[in-house]
């Protein structure tokens, strides 16, 4: 087998399986109706008229193992379609996958109840979208359009593992990805975004196999769409494959899988005319899109006088036997091919071991030394991410055309295209959403083989913050840096100025959003972003000087989310701040104290760190100051649960000069004396009226 599967055998295999191929097809939508029936529903129609497609994918055209779901040079897959689970689901049952088991099938869409034993809540891996926790399922889906881009950046690590490790007569990576997707992921724009820069990149390793079914959740689809797709697709670079009978022939949607894997120089896309429901009582309507069937539907489906429920005939389990062994024997083949390699390219075998795995060494950046003078977070953020490409080979970055913005240095040495798929730096255009799914796809090859990095301004991650959210939920190890982060940014004025947008990625959880406020902490916040190996990070960073230096700050103590910068144990009032307006806070602290008011300063670059801390530190850090008062120039939501005050923002920013627009809004030093020696005066006045304290917006 080479690793490979034949074509040529493929081919002649198909002339004799077609009986064989439909009966599973058969059962598989038997399978697919009796899952929809157990609980009175679930989105079937869509599994339904895709259980040609995939039967041709599991059966003959994808490389794997279900024995080993980890094996590294697996073809991949990808339902970007998510709601369609349940035909996933199936097919890992059907092909030998030993966890998805009937019993798992039969807890799709049940209720779930906490065990009486030990009080826990009983759980399936047979989820309403797929999660990539659960074995031989690669990436989550469900907001549609996500899985596309995900696959786009399943290519790019397959492409770039390929160019840098195969060698002539030992090609030691293969995989090659494969997706399915419906129209309403072909109508978000993420995939629009993904599918160009797959075009542009000629990304041949990818197949994207379109369940052209005409029905959406609400109509027919040409309510709402006209376009030639085909046109479209072969318009941003895609090879364009028709099969007109995708109800009914396995052998031609094989074949044209086929097709797909010889093509050169571009992805391909398979137009499959397919009718939702196929063979129901509701086929190719809206109602098949998510409901339930009738038992005469599950009857027409029956087979060989088969009628119960979830059960397979014996000779589609033959059928399905036979993948298992082919699957064991690809994986034993590419080992005999790993040990000939590693005799043949010893050095490179190890590190290739070594990304296989995971690992990398960071302790340089334990001894990357600071400059002395005042600059800019993300200008010092350019060296250390520099040191970083030179350092740790798994990295693989890209900006969204802001990269010169973002002053991460001349890459052009790394940049990864058709030419050069051994680069390390993927040039991904005005396309925020896309960059951050595709980024998630990367980091999702292999656990920590990549260390996806992504670059544009703060305020456009609000374009990409779906496909950060699902890097979050997806426990996906992605570092996006986010530069221009406050009004400080001055000119670009509020459309470019993200006041309320840390909001949104503190909440968000499993996300790291640190936000360091000099170099030393610029060093800090890398290494905790590069040691959370379950969660990305947003690294957020000016655009501008600080004026003056920042003492005491520590890269070590970043990890902890917050430390004392300025210890006063007679302190009335404690400052909290991070980036551009920690500068204030140091400032302003000093003057407080010089007129009376003892005031000490806390760094804290990342709130979530902060709060996974131990109470007793954190009680530390805070102290028992009677004014806890942040100093931020955004909105304040996150701070209440610290603070008794905020100096902090209550609308959009301005077009003005950086530090001017400190002063406009009263966040530079002059403006937090001021609002705090007014506020601990107030409380001075007022102290025997108050039970309770509430935080409030300092003005």
């Amino acid at each position: 087998m080479n690793g490979h599967i034949n074509v040529s055998e493929l081919q002649k295999d198909l002339r004799h399986s077609g009986t064989d191929d439909l009966q599973a097809v058969k059962e598989v939508r038997k399978l697919v109706i009796d899952i929809c029936r157990q609980n009175g529903g679930g989105h079937g129609g869509s599994a339904i008229g895709m259980a040609p497609m995939a039967v041709a994918l599991w059966k003959h055209a994808m490389r794997y193992n279900p024995s080993n779901t980890e094996w590294f040079d697996r073809d991949r897959f990808v339902l970007s379609n998510g709601h369609a689970a349940m035909l996933q689901y199936v097919m890992l049952h059907v092909s030998g996958y030993p966890h998805m088991t009937t019993d798992e099938l039969k807890l799709y869409g049940s209720p779930k109840t906490v065990d009486k034993a030990t009080k826990t809540w009983k759980s399936t891996i047979c989820h309403a979208h797929p999660e990539r926790e659960v074995p031989g399922i690669e990436v989550t889906t469900g907001p549609l359009g996500q899985g596309i881009a995900n696959a786009v950046g399943l290519a790019i690590a397959s492409k770039n593992m390929a160019a840098t490790f195969n060698r002539p007569g030992l090609k030691i990576v293969n995989s090659h990805i494969y997706c399915i997707t419906g129209d309403g992921c072909l109508q978000e724009g993420v995939a629009s975004e993904s599918a160009s820069i797959a075009g542009h990149l000629g990304l041949d390793n990818l197949t994207l196999l379109y369940d052209n079914n005409q029905v959406t959740c609400d109509g027919p689809l040409d309510w709402i769409v006209s376009e030639d797709t085909n046109a479209k697709m072969r318009s941003v670079g895609w090879h364009v494959i028709d099969v007109w009978d995708g109800d009914t022939s396995v052998a031609n949607i094989a074949s044209a899988l086929a097709q797909a894997k010889l093509t050169r120089g571009k992805p391909t896309f398979i137009n499959i005319r397919t009718t939702i429901g196929h063979g129901t009582s509701t086929a190719g309507t809206y109602k098949s899109h998510h409901g339930t069937y009738t038992e005469e539907d599950a009857a027409r489906q029956a087979t060989n006088g088969i009628a119960s429920t979830h059960t397979l005939s014996e000779k589609c389990r033959q059928y399905w036997s036979q993948v298992v062994i082919r699957g064991r024997d690809l994986e034993s083949e590419w080992n005999q091919k790993m040990q000939k390699y590693s005799a043949s390219f010893p050095d490179l075998a190890k590190v290739l071991h070594q990304r296989m795995t995971g690992k990398i060494d960071i302790d340089f950046l334990d001894m990357l030394d600071v400059p002395e003078a005042v600059s800019a977070t993300r200008t010092f953020n350019g060296t250390v991410f520099n040191a970083i490409m030179e350092k740790v080979p798994n990295t693989m970055a890209g900006g969204a055309d802001l990269w010169n913005s973002n002053q991460m240095g001349d890459q052009s040495n790394r940049i990864f295209d058709s030419c050069h798929p051994d680069g390390r730096v993927v040039r991904y255009g005005i396309r925020e959403h896309a960059m951050a799914s595709i980024s998630n796809g990367i980091a999702a090859y292999s656990e920590g083989c990549f260390i996806p990095v992504t670059a544009t301004f703060f305020m456009f991650y609000l374009y990409a913050a779906a496909g950060v959210r699902m890097g979050a939920l997806s426990n996906l190890k992605v570092i996006h840096v986010a530069t221009h982060d406050s009004i400080g940014e001055g000119q670009n004025g509020p459309t470019h100025q993200p006041v309320e947008l840390d909001s949104l990625f503190r909440a968000m959880p499993n996300l790291l959003y640190i936000r360091p406020a000099d170099s030393e902490e610029v060093v800090g916040a890398w290494i905790t972003a590069l040691t959370a190996d379950t969660r990305p990070s947003i690294i957020s960073l000016a655009r501008d000087p600080a004026g003056s230096i920042i003492k005491n700050t520590n890269r070590g103590k970043v990890k902890k989310g917050g430390y004392v910068l300025v210890e006063n144990e007679k302190a009335e009032v404690t400052l909290i701040s991070c980036g551009s307006e920690l500068q204030f806070a140091c400032e302003a602290a000093t003057r407080l104290t010089q007129e009376g008011i003892a005031t000490r300063v806390v760094s804290m670059p990342c709130i979530k760190l902060f709060e996974e801390q131990p109470i007793e530190y954190q009680v530390s850090v805070l102290s028992s100051s009677t004014h806890v008062i942040s100093v931020e120039a955004y909105v304040s939501s996150m701070w209440a649960r610290f603070c008794t005050a905020s100096v902090a923002m209550d609308s959009f920013g301005y077009s003005g000069a950086g530090r001017e627009n400190f002063a406009r809004f009263g966040i530079d030093t002059d403006g937090v004396v001021g609002k705090v020696k007014a506020a601990v005066q107030e409380y001075a006045n007022k102290s025997h009226e108050v039970s309770s304290r509430r935080w409030k917006l300092l003005k």
